[in-house]
Order: structure tokens, then sequence, then C-alpha cells
């Protein structure tokens, strides 16, 4: 058997005005059979551990393309097409290859594409013919499109958000794959579509026993996957929206009645499931009356989902509260971060901070700044224990006592040790503001005495009804329609509308 993987991808924000070009992919690192090089990053251990899994059977193993870019606007055609065509002219002048293994977001989408990942399988598919075995483990947050389901014999998606099982998940793929490779099984893929589109954490309920019901549905016979996808709000696709995929052994029969059955169970706790988020200044009052440490999400500006990341608004209200023992960040201004590296450690001068990349910024802080701390190559823990780098990576203390990060890579919190290594000790805080939506959630609940996702303003709202989706092929969605599929749960319901 020959087994090839290779990892592809970037989570596109159709809103966005930036579009995603080569340097993106860069600034996140290329390589091409070398992600052993890069051990602590997440693409690069899925790659690792499906070589680890063929050898262990004995098989060979052909390492191709990684290149993964942080979420932003659409990829531009011809560095989406120069990337596909490398992965295609190795499988041609290599192959054949019994086994294909993707690594992919599944909300990836070009200037002229809406469906990337679906292009680069069905091309995949025309190489390698129908009897090789392909299998591409996805995020959650993709969009699940017949493209993608008809050309692929298996699509595993990552069932935590946040996500840190992709390691079982490239377990999963690689089973189905093998066995299919083998003989021992014929996978029969069935989706359901919920006709919802939302924001679901599995840290809480009702997500955590929908999460647990998909588990105990994976275990009965026949089936071998049960996935959710929760769909990329912020992608306007035609498949853009949350649907349910199972894959049987030879029935798809089984398969449709079981997603049906999971989809039926999330679409009855649609309105359960809606995010209700207290706006910024209803938030910072919850944190006052905080007996301990309260992080704060700021949920808008994450640019895990695309968004910026230099939006002042929740920094700003916690300086006009006078704050102290509090800190904020990874705020994006390599501009900033280059200021005050220049400046130096103890130098305190004026700083324009933030509000630099467009109308969802807001406005800039014009801020009296102490520089603390400077760190060329700043990184915190990421998902699943990998690495997350910063780039350069300045901590500046501003008003009474608010620490701030900036950084020169545009990414998230992830962990608290995006404040504590820069010296930023978190012990006695009372607030922590960090921009996130979710994922920050594995590495600060362990410290956090109350943590509050607060409805920010910025790129990625959490008002689904009144996104302006030009493309989606079904406008007949929940929340803009309370009850889509006419289940009849709750006729009196309106679609919700979050504070912000």
């Amino acid at each position: 058997m020959k087994v090839f993987a290779a990892a592809f991808g970037t989570e596109t924000n159709t809103f966005s005005a930036w579009p995603t070009g080569r340097r993106d992919f860069e600034e996140a690192g290329v390589s091409r059979g070398q992600a052993r090089l890069d051990p602590d990053r997440m693409e690069s251990m899925v790659l690792g551990r499906f070589e680890d899994l063929a050898r262990a059977d004995g098989y060979a193993f052909s390492e191709g393309l990684l290149a993964f870019a942080h979420p932003s606007g659409p990829t531009l055609q011809s560095v989406y097409e120069s990337y596909r065509d490398e992965i295609l002219a190795m499988l041609t002048s290599e192959g054949p290859f019994d086994i294909v293994l993707l690594l992919l977001h599944g909300a990836m989408v070009s200037t002229e594409c809406d469906d990337c990942e679906g292009d680069l399988i069905r091309r995949i598919r025309a190489v390698v013919g129908p009897q090789a075995a392909i299998g591409a483990e996805l995020d959650p947050h993709c969009h699940l499109t017949p493209m993608m389901v008809e050309n692929a014999d298996a699509l595993v998606l990552m069932k935590e958000y946040p996500h840190d099982d992709f390691i079982p998940a490239a377990d999963a793929l690689y089973d189905i794959c093998a066995r299919k490779a083998r003989g021992e099984v014929k996978p029969a893929s069935a989706v359901f579509d919920c006709r919802m589109v939302g924001f679901y954490p599995t840290t809480a309920e009702p997500m955590a026993g929908l999460l647990r019901q998909m588990r105990e549905a994976e275990r009965r016979p026949g089936v071998l996957s049960v996935s959710f996808a929760h769909g990329f709000p912020w992608g306007d696709t035609p498949e853009t929206g949350s649907k349910v995929l199972v894959i049987a052994d030879d029935d798809p029969a089984l398969a449709k009645e079981v997603a049906q059955e999971i989809g039926l169970a999330i679409y009855d706790r649609r309105d359960a499931l809606l995010p209700r988020y207290p706006d910024i200044e209803t938030a910072l009052d919850i944190a006052a009356r905080c007996d301990g440490l309260c992080v704060l999400a700021d949920t808008a500006d994450n640019p895990g989902g695309g968004a910026p990341s230099d939006n002042t608004s929740l920094l700003r209200a916690m300086l006009d509260r006078d704050l102290d023992n509090a800190a904020i960040g990874p705020i994006w201004d390599p501009i900033a971060a280059g200021v005050c590296a220049g400046a130096g450690v103890g130098a305190r001068f004026a700083l324009r901070l933030g509000g630099k990349s467009g109308p969802t910024s807001a406005d800039p802080l014009d801020l009296l700044a102490t520089v603390k701390a400077i760190a060329p190559n700043h990184a915190q823990t990421g998902l699943g224990g990998s690495s997350d780098p910063l780039g350069l990576t300045v901590w500046v203390q501003v008003g009474r006592g608010v620490d701030v990060v900036i950084s020169s890579i545009r990414t998230q919190g992830f962990h608290a040790d995006l404040f504590t290594g820069l010296g930023i000790d978190l012990t006695g805080r009372r607030t922590v503001g960090v921009k996130s939506s979710h994922h920050f959630h594995t590495g600060f609940a362990p410290i956090a005495d109350q943590i509050v996702s607060v409805a920010t303003p910025g790129a990625i709202g959490m008002d689904f009804a009144s996104l302006a989706y030009r493309r989606k092929r079904d406008g007949d969605f929940h929340p803009r329609v309370a009850d889509p599929l006419n289940r009849d749960l709750n006729r009196d319901a309106k679609p919700h509308t979050p504070s912000n």
C-alpha cells in the first residue's frame, strides 16, 4: 500500500475586504515533506500522525504540501491554484497511491471558487481513480458541500470546540480509509441539513450533551463516523450552514437514518443553542462583581474567524472605568509593536494603538504607554498543545494599570502563556480580556473564576439573522426563520437578535 498526505487550507471570511495571498500562507509556514521539522504545529502533528499510522501498518508514505494561512478574506485564485496544482502534480508523478489523506479546513473560498476543498478533492479523484481511498479531516467550522462528500470516501470532522481533538479525528479518518483500501468496509455517507446558522461551543450544555449523543451513535453496529459541521457563518457560500454527516459501512439507509436523528436532535435545541452574550458594559459589571479572575472574551474581533484583532472597544471601556490589575490581548498592530520595540523597555511615550484595519476596527486609541517587555519571537500554547506564533510581541502598560499585549502576527488568544510568557503575572488579577470566540477556553478555564463571552462590536458579530448573505442557497434558516423545518415545536418563537 502507498499512502499520500497533505495539508492545505484557510478559513475564509467572505465579508472581509482583505484577500489571502501567498504571503499569508508563508507567514504561517509552508513546507514540503518536512512536517517533522516543525513538530509543535497542529498541521504538522496531524501529518506526522498519518505517517506513524501508515508506517505501523507497513505502508509506504509520501508527504506533500503543508500550507495553512490564518483566517482572512478570499484567497487569490492564482495562489489557490498554484498550491492545488502542486498537490496534484505530486500525486501524478509519485503515484499510483492507494490512500490519500488530507488535512483541510472546509471553509476555504477563493476569488473564483466557493468550494476550494470540493474542487481539490474532485481533481484528486480524477488523478487517483475510483479504487483509491480518499479521506479528509475537516474543521467543524466548514461548509459541508456535495462535491466534498461525493468525491471523498470519508470526511471526518473534529468534534470538539475548542478543537483539541484533531489527533483522534486523524486516527478515525485513517482507520476508515485504510479499511476501505483493504476491502474491509465500504463507506457510505449521508448528510442532514439542519437549516441552521449558529455558533456551538461544546464545553457547555446543550451542545455537550449532543456531542455525547453523537459519540454513542458511533458505537452502533455499522456506523463508522458521526460528524457535526457547525458551519462558518461568516463565509457566504451556497452551502453555508449547519449539517450532520454520517458514514456507515455499505448501508446508505443507516447513514441517512442516523444523520436525520442527530440532525433533528440539534435542530430541536436550536433556540437554546443561540449565543446570548452581554454587551461590554454589562460584562464589565459582571467582572466587577466577580470574586476572583474574570476572563472576558472579545468574540467579534476574533482573528480566528477572520477579524482584524485591532478593535479597541473593549480596551477603551476598561480604561474609561479606570481599571487596574487588568490585562488584554493580543491586539494586532505590527506598527505599534515595532515602535515599542524600537523605543526599548522602560520607554514611556504617546502611542496610537489599534483601529487601523477598517470600519470594524473602531477608532484608534491614543495612549501614554510604558514598554514593559519585548519578545522578538513570542509564542503561546495553541490547540492540543501545539505552538502558536505571535511574532514580534510587546507588553505595554497603559492607564492606571492595564497591561496590553501587542502582536505582529494576527492570531487569537489561546492560552494564559500569551501573557505569562512576557512576564505578566496573572495571579490576583481581576479582569483579563482575550481576543477569541471560544478557543481560549482550554487555556484559560483552569485559572478563571468566571468566563464571560462578550457581544463586542467587530467583524464576526453573532446576529446571524441579519448577515448579508448573497450566495447562500437557502435564505429560510434559523434564526432568520423560527422553524424552517416546520417541526411545530415553537410556533411563537421569533428570530433572535443579540444585544449588539
